[in-house]
């Protein structure tokens, strides 16, 4: 199998059968994220433990296969995390999509580095970016 179709059967599998997508009714979290320009609509929400470490975290809302695979799999990377942890990962996933971080940062990012490709693709960047910018709002506020 060529990299490429795994990395899409990865995206696929996230965006149809997400493990995070639900309500959460006691998140320490939340905070809706709205892409403009395609309409993708997220509510992020998580659950912090008095250490700061994200025990739990779901997502609800609209948009492309995506914008949808990649918040599933930037809450899989982060529950276990601090959020100091979740922000540096953030900060490296950005830097992918913008082809900034190095090769050994981007294995950090497991699974949710099946989207580098999509640095090369300008008009999805924003869509892949949705959650994770709506986490680092949420854990800088």
């Amino acid at each position: 199998m060529e990299l490429k179709e795994l990395y899409r059967e990865i995206v696929n599998e996230h965006n149809l059968y997400p493990a995070h997508k639900e309500e959460m009714a006691d998140a320490t979290l939340s905070l809706n994220g709205v892409n403009p320009s395609c309409g993708d609509d997220i509510t992020l929400n998580l659950k912090l433990d008095e250490n700061g470490v994200v025990t739990a975290g779901s997502y609800t809302g609209s948009g492309c296969a995506i914008s949808q695979a990649s918040a599933d799999m930037m809450i899989d990377l982060v529950i276990g995390k601090t959020k100091e942890e979740a922000l540096e990962l953030a900060d490296i996933f950005m830097g992918m999509v913008r082809s900034t971080s190095s090769p050994e940062d981007i294995e950090k990012l497991e699974e949710a580095a099946a989207l580098e490709s999509v640095a090369h693709m300008p008009a999805r960047v924003k869509c892949a970016t949705l959650g994770w910018k709506t986490m680092q709002k949420m854990l800088k506020a």
